[in-house]
C-alpha cells in the first residue's frame, strides 16, 4: 500500500468524513465551550492550507495550517487510527511545516487538549514545547481553555 499527501481545495465528503471522525473521537472529553476546531467552511477559506493524506485511493488523514500575524497555526489534524505509528503524521507535520517556511512563518503553534496524550506526546516528539495561550485563544475566558494545551515550534 502507499499513501499520497495532497491539498485539499474543497470540502469533499471524504474530507469531511475525516473532520467528522476527529470530533467523534475528541468531543466526548470535552464540553462544548471547549471545542475550538475550525468548521468545515472555515477550513476551505483561501488563506489557509489543508492537507489530506490517501491511501490506495481512500482519505485517511489530514491537516492544515492557518496565517496568523508573526505565526501559522495547525488545524484539524488527524490520522485515522489504522495509519497511526507509520510516519504518516511525521509526513504531514513536515510538509505544513514547509509550508509555512515557505510562506515566511518562523513559528508553529497549535492548541489541543489535556486529554489527547497520545497527541501531546507526538507534538512533543516532533519538536513543540508548551506556550501560553496565543492569538484568539488569548483572549478567551479560562473556562473556555481550561482544558486546552498550547505548544509551539520553531520553524528552521
Amino acid at each position: 500500500m502507499s499513501w499520497v499527501i495532497e491539498r485539499a481545495l474543497r470540502p469533499t465528503p471524504d474530507v469531511a468524513g475525516l473532520v467528522a471522525e476527529l470530533e467523534n473521537e475528541v468531543s466526548p472529553n470535552y464540553g462544548p465551550d471547549q471545542n475550538h476546531g475550525l468548521s468545515l467552511d472555515a477550513l476551505f477559506q483561501p488563506h489557509i492550507h489543508f492537507l489530506v493524506v490517501r491511501e490506495d485511493g481512500q482519505s485517511v488523514g489530514c491537516g492544515g495550517i492557518a496565517p496568523f500575524d508573526g505565526f501559522a497555526e495547525l488545524k484539524r489534524f488527524y490520522l485515522k487510527p489504522v495509519m497511526r505509528g507509520r510516519g504518516v503524521a511525521d509526513a504531514i507535520l513536515r510538509r505544513l511545516g514547509d509550508i509555512a517556511a515557505a510562506e515566511g512563518y518562523k513559528l508553529l503553534r497549535l492548541e489541543t487538549g489535556t486529554q489527547q496524550h497520545a497527541a501531546l506526546r507526538f507534538y512533543q516528539r516532533s519538536g513543540f514545547e508548551r506556550c501560553a495561550a496565543f492569538g484568539p485563544y488569548a483572549a478567551m475566558s479560562p473556562e473556555a481553555i481550561a482544558a486546552s494545551v498550547f505548544m509551539e515550534k520553531t520553524l528552521i
